[in-house]
């Protein structure tokens, strides 16, 4: 072989091999980005507790009666529709401390599970007393009229408390109740019809009277109400994006983990918890595609944006939620490499954010004003 023939396959090796290295280079430098694994995450996880100690598990619980879904508004839909939550401060602390700082408690109020405000409510009176169990045989199959929750009170006779009909317990008089509006709409006639059918089902078997309240006057009150609800329902939803380098499933779980995130009750969903009280909903959600999440191979599936989504009424004003929401997105892009974005992709610098503060704020106090303060009991099942 030739000294020529020699350095032409020498120089051909090097570039084969150069190719090489540069196409496994790129395909490391492109694929999913995958979690730590925890022995290497713990010899690194130093810097604070919120890397190694992660909120309890909180099932949400919808007060009262379950309901359907809402539409998820833009900041800029927000701020056009005059909303109110509290904002971050421009001196705020870092999110992982601001994720463990106590948070002021609140008193969720405690009423029945009917309510004036929220329920058209029909008085029952039966001739005699009613055993709990004579009121559990005849109450209705469903517990919906329509698209609204319904429910069967009795005003127990030792404790002279309303509950919901229990064995072994004694009731001197009842109430049913149906509820004016929710996400699905205002209660209407046919509806309304529905739940008087009902309840005179119940009525004849403890023998009882029922007193129904004028229809059209509580329809005319649920649309009243219904247009106020849907004035004053917020949802907020925000993307981050990924810069370079996808997401897997396991390093946004980890990443999220690591301010307290704990996995929802369906694949690519993740919930912080409430740290005012068991029970509550989340504080915040975040969700990624489903599909990924389900993958037969997790981590090489590759996502390149998850939402970070407040319901606005479901949340007391003193979580100080619309701030926290601030502070795990600003972690998360720091932490993985992300921007944030608005629903359509949009990135959205820090100044976008703020005008979302004083509408939020206006929002509160408007929901305080109607007796339908975020987080309580009522707010949560209007607005569901």
């Amino acid at each position: 072989m030739s000294t020529l023939q020699l350095s032409l396959a020498i120089i051909g090796g090097l570039l084969l091999a150069g190719i090489v290295a540069y196409n496994t280079w790129t395909s490391r430098r492109n694929a999913p980005k995958r979690a730590v694994p925890q022995e290497a995450e713990r010899g690194t996880a130093g810097s604070g507790a919120a890397s190694d100690r992660l909120a309890e598990p909180a099932l949400r619980q919808d007060p009262g009666f379950d309901g359907g879904g809402g539409v998820e508004l833009t900041p800029g839909e927000l701020q056009a529709l005059d909303r109110g939550t509290d904002p971050l401060s421009e001196h705020a602390v870092d999110p992982t401390e601001a994720l463990q700082m106590p948070v002021p408690s609140f008193s969720v109020e405690r009423r029945p599970g009917l309510d004036p405000l929220i329920d058209v409510i029909a008085p029952l009176q039966p001739e005699h007393v009613v055993s709990g169990d004579a009121a559990l045989s005849a109450l209705p199959p469903t517990r919906r009229a329509g698209s609204k929750p319904f429910a069967i009170e009795g005003l127990n006779e030792a404790t002279q408390q309303w509950e919901t009909p229990a064995p072994g317990q004694r009731y001197q008089s009842f109430q049913a109740g149906v509820q004016l509006a929710n996400r699905m709409g205002a209660l209407n006639e046919i509806e309304f019809s529905e739940f008087v059918v009902k309840v005179q089902a119940f009525a004849d078997a403890i023998n009882a009277a029922p007193d129904f309240p004028d229809m059209l006057q509580e329809v005319a009150r649920a649309r009243e109400l219904d247009q106020f609800a849907s004035d004053h329902d917020a949802q907020l939803a925000f993307m981050l994006r990924a810069r370079q380098a996808a997401w897997s499933p396991g390093y946004i779980q980890q990443n999220a983990g690591r301010l307290g995130f704990v996995a929802g009750a369906m694949p690519g969903r993740l919930v912080l918890p409430a740290t005012s009280a068991a029970g509550l909903p989340p504080l915040l959600t975040l969700g990624f595609d489903t599909a990924a999440a389900l993958a037969d191979d997790p981590d090489q599936s590759a996502i390149r944006d998850i939402t970070l989504s407040l319901d606005v009424a479901q949340v007391h004003r003193s979580e100080q939620p619309f701030a926290r929401l601030r502070d795990v997105a600003k972690a998360l892009c720091d932490a993985m490499d992300g921007v944030l974005c608005d629903q359509n992709g949009h990135p959205l610098p820090a100044m976008a954010m703020d005008p979302i503060t004083a509408d939020l704020e206006l929002l509160y106090d408007q929901l305080d004003g109607r007796d339908l303060s975020a987080g309580s009991v009522l707010a949560r099942r209007l607005f569901s």
